[in-house]
């Protein structure tokens, strides 16, 4: 290897010895090598002149040989280019196609949410990145207005970000979206499913619309699903065809994963997944596709405020140009819940929503006076009546006014206005025909001819029913228009508006509920005080029973006491005279009675109280009873009014007349006394007594009931009552009704 050497000055001082200046040449000749160690060698070179020969200012040129064992061994080997894959270049050359960007870009995704790619994924990311790209571009414009409130609720309940675009597959981001088989909403509730998550339906206000309420609902029905299939694929399908669709089809194929089971999906629940994952990648790479256009007219989220209503009638578009907004159906796009587009009066508590930025409008306005401006006007225009075209000889249609006027045959016509409102009644637990029919003052056949009911039908809690309430007759109106002053009449006619009128009509059709509904009330007051004063009056009466029927006991007994004394006095003196038999007679009773009396007792029960009968009959205002006394019955009686009648008891008349139950015949023949053979003496002189009959009612089982505090409760014990009740265990149900003793 050659060195060159360049000294910055000529050597001009005496000659100094060799070997050192050899030296330093050889430690920068070291230095230098790994510089030069590329360069090939050269063959030949110049001789080295002299130093004699040198003068000043020249360029010393020295070459140095190094040894061979100090050359790089592969710097020594020529470089030979290496050869070139043209296969591998051209592909090199080429640019991706669209499969395998988006399978990159799909992979570059970090989400929990499904995003698996395949063809079918590829067939719809096609169809919204080109085909469909005007709907990707409505969605886009809509989706800074609502993915915020979405983010907020699934960020609320740990749930993946990335589930927000399941509102664009569901609605389009569409609050007021409707599908062919009645699913409504952002996230399209099914009515079976929303009552599940309490939102609310009627017909001014629909929560599955409301954007918040719906979509905490949505979350909270994907945690549910979440918790039962551990797969978000199959929750997503889930949530399309319904859970349990999805456990039968696992449970019939053995399948756990969404691709197993997409041969045996239907078509929709198919393509379901594979539409959610494109649109998730169309609107996270919608600028690489060109779908973001300056042009769109894209919503922004807006910080809302709110507006309570407790029953005052309220019109949106009112409210609307109270705020400020030149238009009147921008509250709409806040509130798509209000179906009406306002809320009529006596309406339950609701509240309303409004941009923040839109308070300053306001003012210094109160609460009241803003509700006052946003009353829905009652005076409406009405649409002039249509005034036919009178044709030359030809005699013009008689209206229903002229056929009135001229007491044609169409003088008399029906009033316009309806004269039934229809009602939707839920059943509750327990309740029959019979009884939904009592509580609106129907007959239960039309209760079952209005809903289609066979005639023994039972009612399942939860059923609707429809049910006809007859209107209240309107007032006639009053002519006020003439005694308004000219000053007040307006001179302009604004244009009708068909939403303005069905709010009013609404609010008099609720004014007029109301009064109805206290009217009933009312009556029901006056109805439930009638029936409080009857039990009490029964009450009484049956107390006023039980003490004449204790003091005619208390006289017989004293009685019998007497017979028996008098017969124990002829038994010692048999040739006692006359005298003395009648003053045993009218002696008074013993001083010191027994305590105990069994057998006079029993014998006063067993007869037909025919001492008793002359007080019981004078106080209770009621005929006297005789052993063999018949009663036909009549239309109207019943069991107890007539036991009430004759001054016996229910049992006795059932026991008399061999009855099973308290139901009677027109035209049955009742006997209202023992029977002849009841009345037959023993041999001892004595009567049959009667086994006194236990008076039994009902008892329903209420929260915490068991059956030993029932049977404390009504002083029996457990054992009677599970024998009154057929019962083999204690267990008691709530609602079950237990015959029970009444005394």
């Amino acid at each position: 290897m050659k060195v060159l050497q360049q000294p910055s000055a000529p050597f001009t001082g005496p000659r100094r010895p060799h070997l050192a200046r050899r030296l330093l040449l050889l430690a920068l000749t070291l230095g230098a090598v790994p510089a030069l160690a590329q360069r090939a060698p050269r063959s030949h070179e110049a001789p080295r002149p002299p130093q004699s020969s040198l003068i000043p200012g020249d360029t010393i040129r020295q070459v140095v040989e190094l040894p061979a064992a100090t050359l790089d061994s592969l710097a020594a080997e020529p470089l030979t280019e290496p050869a070139v894959d043209s296969a591998r270049l051209v592909w090199l050359q080429t640019p991706p196609t669209l499969y395998e960007l988006v399978n990159d870009r799909m992979n570059c995704i970090e989400t929990d949410a499904p995003h698996q790619f395949n063809a079918a994924v590829l067939a719809y990311v096609r169809l919204f990145t080109e085909r469909q790209r005007g709907y990707t571009q409505r969605v886009l414009e809509r989706e800074q207005f609502y993915f915020p409130t979405f983010e907020k609720y699934l960020a609320q309940y740990n749930l993946p970000t990335d589930l927000k675009y399941l509102s664009v597959v569901e609605s389009a981001l569409i609050p007021t979206a409707k599908s062919p088989v009645g699913a409504v909403g952002l996230w399209q509730f099914m009515p079976p499913t929303a009552s599940d998550l309490r939102l609310k339906r009627d017909e001014w206000v629909d929560e599955r619309m409301h954007p918040e309420k719906a979509t905490e609902a949505a979350c909270k029905h994907l945690r549910y699903l979440y918790g039962v299939f551990h797969d978000w694929e199959l929750v997503l399908a889930a949530y399309n065809w319904g859970a349990g669709n999805m456990q039968r089809v696992i449970r019939k194929t053995g399948k756990h994963t969404f691709w197993e089971l997409y041969p045996h999906l239907p078509a929709e629940t198919r393509n379901y997944v594979p539409t959610f994952t494109a649109i998730m990648y169309a609107m996270k790479y919608a600028s690489e596709h060109g779908l973001n256009d300056p042009a769109l007219r894209y919503q922004r989220y807006e910080p809302l405020d709110t507006l309570g209503v407790r029953g005052q009638a309220l019109d949106l578009r009112r409210l609307s140009r109270a705020l400020g907004y030149a238009d009147s159906l921008t509250l709409g796009r806040y509130n798509p819940e209000v179906r009406h587009g306002g809320l009529p009066a006596g309406y339950r508590p609701y509240v309303l929503r409004f941009p923040s930025a839109a308070r300053e409008h306001l003012g210094e306005v109160d609460r009241a006076t803003l509700l006052a401006y946003c009353q829905p006007l009652t005076d409406l225009p009405q649409l002039l009546a249509p005034r036919p075209v009178r044709l030359a000889g030809v005699a013009p249609w008689p209206t229903r006014d002229e056929l009135a006027a001229s007491s044609g045959p169409r003088a008399e016509t029906s009033e316009t206005t309806p004269r039934y409102r229809r009602l939707h009644y839920t059943v509750r637990r327990g309740q029959t025909v019979a009884t939904v029919a009592e509580k609106f003052e129907v007959s239960p056949a039309q209760v079952r001819r209005w809903n289609e009911l066979p005639k023994h039908a039972t009612l399942k809690p939860g059923r609707e029913l429809v049910v006809f309430v007859p209107m209240p007759a309107a007032p006639a109106p009053a002519p006020v228009a003439s005694a308004l002053p000219a000053t007040l009449v307006p001179h302009r006619i604004a244009q009708a508006d068909s939403a303005m009128q069905a709010l009013a009509a609404a609010n008099a059709r609720y004014a007029r509920e109301a009064q109805l509904l206290a009217q009933r009330e009312a009556t029901q007051a006056q109805e439930l005080l009638r029936i409080q004063k009857q039990q009490a009056a029964r009450v009484a009466a049956q107390q006023r029973q039980a003490i004449f029927r204790a003091a005619a006991l208390a006289k017989a007994a004293a009685a019998e006491e007497k017979a028996q004394q008098l017969a124990n006095t002829k038994a010692q003196a048999p040739t006692a005279p006359d005298d003395l038999v009648a003053s045993a007679d009218s002696s008074a009773a013993p001083a010191h009675p027994r305590r105990s009396r069994p057998k006079p007792l029993a014998a006063a029960l067993a007869q037909p109280r025919e001492a008793a009968e002359p007080s019981l009959a004078s106080k209770a205002g009621s005929r006297p009873v005789h052993k063999a006394d018949t009663y036909i019955v009549r239309p109207g009686d019943n069991l107890t009014k007539l036991a009430q009648e004759h001054g016996v008891t229910v049992a006795q008349v059932r026991e008399w007349n061999e009855l099973p139950g308290e139901s009677v015949l027109v035209g049955q023949r009742l006997r209202f006394g023992a029977a002849p053979d009841a009345l037959a003496t023993h041999a001892d002189g004595q009567r049959k007594p009667e086994r006194a009959e236990p008076r039994l009612s009902t008892h329903t089982v209420q929260a915490g009931d068991t059956l030993y505090n029932i049977s404390r409760r009504f002083g029996v014990s457990v054992e009677e009552l599970r024998r009154l009740n057929h019962l083999t265990t204690d267990a008691v149900k709530l609602g079950q009704k237990l015959v029970v003793q009444a005394g």
